[in-house]
């Protein structure tokens, strides 16, 4: 005798009531430690010192003075060297760990991130050590192999600034790029030799396209990153004056909180309009 199986319950495609309460928890940290002190900050940016009424005289005096654009555009040129160099150095790297790393990817994942579980400071610190008037390259270049007469000056120059925020946050773009070319069907770039195109053609046309939303995402997550990083800044110099930098010193040093706030204010807006400029060039590309 012929047994029939139990009909299933039908699907509406309704919500069940209790799964956005699942959510509400991550709601109120987000109120609690993101939203709300970015309120405050913005209220204390148009607050005038006697607290009577509000004013944006602090954002007339950023957006116009020419000290403070040209501190906006050092940190719009140093974000954006540093997203560049990161996108050269990783990709490369991150091809490499995903089709020829082989058993070697573990170890190369290991060393991409092990700088991550060190402080900034001692990193930092680090190039110091390496690169101070009496620092161990020094010591090597003068003392014990006689190439230079004179010791390098490499402390407080831009290009250990952003030597050392490349260590930092390349990371972010390798891992970034492997996890969209693991996914690449491998089967499009043989297809692609089949018909006739060579290893560099086939990389332009097919492995590229497909993996700029790795780098899109990379470039995202080290732009913004170092759009506000200020301790690389402080402890080797450079010569720099960005925003976040001149904001550190006024919450540190004249305890001006209203322009800090402002100041705030504006590398929030300048960091999304270059993220939305960002998303924009990598859909345009395909992505």
């Amino acid at each position: 005798m012929a047994t029939t199986a139990a009909p299933r319950p039908a699907l509406t495609g309704r919500p069940s009531i209790g799964r956005p309460f699942l959510a509400l928890p991550a709601v109120l940290f987000l109120l609690a430690f993101f939203v709300l002190p970015l309120l405050d900050n913005g209220l204390r940016s148009v607050v005038p010192a006697d607290g009577q009424g509000l004013t944006a005289s602090r954002y007339v005096q950023v957006l116009t003075d020419p000290f403070y654009l040209d501190s906006i555009l050092q940190t719009v040129l140093l974000s954006g060297v540093v997203t560049l160099i990161c996108a050269l150095i990783g990709y490369p790297v991150a091809y490499y760990l995903v089709r020829h790393a082989g058993r070697l990817s573990s170890l190369i994942i290991f060393l991409l991130i092990a700088p991550l579980l060190t402080s900034i400071i001692m990193r930092t610190y680090g190039w110091q050590v390496l690169f101070a008037r009496r620092g161990l390259i020094n010591t090597w270049l003068v003392q014990d192999l006689g190439l230079i007469e004179r010791p390098l000056r490499v402390l407080d120059t831009p290009g250990l600034v952003v030597a050392s925020l490349v260590h930092v946050l390349v990371p972010f773009m390798v891992l970034s790029i492997a996890a969209v070319l693991q996914g690449v069907d491998r089967r499009l770039e043989e297809s692609a030799q089949l018909l006739g195109a060579s290893p560099w053609r086939t990389f332009l046309s097919v492995t590229l396209p497909l993996s700029l939303d790795g780098i899109g995402t990379g470039a995202i997550l080290v732009f913004m990153v170092a759009n506000g990083s200020f301790v690389t800044l402080v402890l080797l110099g450079g010569g720099l004056k960005t925003l976040p930098l001149l904001i550190y010193q006024q919450f540190n040093t004249t305890r001006d909180f209203g322009l800090a706030s402002a100041m705030s204010t504006v590398l929030l807006a300048v960091a999304l309009v270059c993220l939305i400029l960002q998303l924009r060039l990598v859909r345009r590309s395909g992505a």
